[in-house]
């Protein structure tokens, strides 16, 4: 029998200890999805349409985390607006609505309620108005690139809440859900899988982009910028590029949460909801790849199981909060799998 040589079999090039992590790792992000994707179908089972929804919002909530944890716990840029983005996309998908509703025109286009139009239409302008906030704001750096961030959001917050033709600070309410072709996506079930689709792709594109080439550099541009710099790469477009992305995958779950409340609002674009994504990342585990999934699940449980009960259940999401930052660093993810970071 032929016996490989233990330089050839990927299981002898790594210390015992990795590999156990890596299979404990493993099973930690398969149990989520799992219970991800099990809980709305046993829901559908039952006939509780309100979990099947709750778990669409936990979906798309994570969805957007992910977008957020690129930026800052990949790419270490502390971004306090992304609330633009998933207001942006938000309001996308509610304007596109509301003129395919009444059949006018918005800036000469007829508007649509088709979902991929939609997508396409607030990933493109969501990329946009990042790469404008991203090519000012990274020129700067610590509490100056927060600050940047959060001007930008304010400002498209204001914007919005003195918009009369859309509501103004009363909102815009979607009256029909958007359509997708071959899918009925007025059935919760149906939509949820919608949200599942997409929150696994960002998840998906997030892991191939950390391990390629681009994700070394993003990765050393945090660690040590000057040492990037020194092997010829600049660190600004690895970052900019990252924070394009980002703002996309935040986008896109905007367009879709909007689809799911049926309304959009300037609540959006409050800096509240980016204060809210930025819990859930460290909840779930800064720089860790489900992390937001997992700090998604424990922000949106907290919120219906302790709000049902007190109106002060935001204070024992703080005690929880205060234990993670204190207790474990790594966030949720880290304490189930173990402390290693990998993507």
């Amino acid at each position: 029998m032929t016996r490989l040589h233990p330089t050839t079999n990927p299981a002898a090039q790594r210390p015992s200890g990795t590999g156990r992590w890596l299979d404990r790792q493993r099973l930690v992000h398969g149990t989520l999805l799992a219970l991800m994707l099990l809980a709305p179908v046993a829901a559908h089972l039952l006939g509780e349409v309100f979990y099947i929804n709750l778990a669409s919002r936990i979906a798309l909530v994570a969805m957007a985390a992910v977008g957020l944890n690129l930026a800052i716990g990949f790419g270490g840029m502390v971004s306090f607006g992304h609330a633009a983005y998933f207001g942006l996309g938000g309001y996308v998908s509610g304007i596109s609505a509301y003129h395919a509703f009444d059949g006018s025109l918005v800036m000469g286009l007829p508007g649509s309620n088709d979902m991929l139009v939609i997508w396409l239409s607030a990933v493109l302008l969501c990329g946009l108005l990042a790469l404008v906030i991203g090519a000012i704001s990274l020129r700067t750096t610590g509490v100056y690139f927060i600050m940047i961030t959060l001007a930008f959001a304010q400002m498209a917050y204001y914007f919005a809440n003195s918009w009369p033709d859309y509501g103004g600070e009363d909102g815009l309410p979607i009256y029909l859900r958007n359509t997708l072709p071959g899918l009925d996506t007025n059935h919760a079930l149906s939509f949820f899988l919608v949200c599942f689709t997409g929150l696994v792709l960002s998840l998906a594109l997030t892991s191939r982009l950390m391990k390629s080439r681009f994700g070394a550099a993003l990765t050393m541009a945090r660690l040590n910028e000057t040492r990037l710099a020194t092997a010829g790469i600049s660190p600004f477009p690895i970052r900019l590029v990252a924070f394009v992305i980002s703002a996309m995958i935040t986008g896109l779950a905007g367009a879709l949460y909007a689809d799911l409340n049926g309304f959009v609002s300037p609540s959006m674009l409050s800096w509240h909801l980016s204060g809210e994504l930025m819990v859930i990342v460290i909840l779930g585990g800064v720089g860790r790849l489900y992390g937001p999934l997992a700090g998604a699940i424990l922000f949106v449980m907290m919120e219906t199981l302790l709000g049902g009960l007190t109106e002060y259940w935001q204070f024992f999401l703080g005690l929880v909060l205060l234990g993670v930052v204190l207790f474990a660093r790594q966030g949720v993810i880290g304490w189930l799998a173990g402390s290693e970071r990998h993507v």
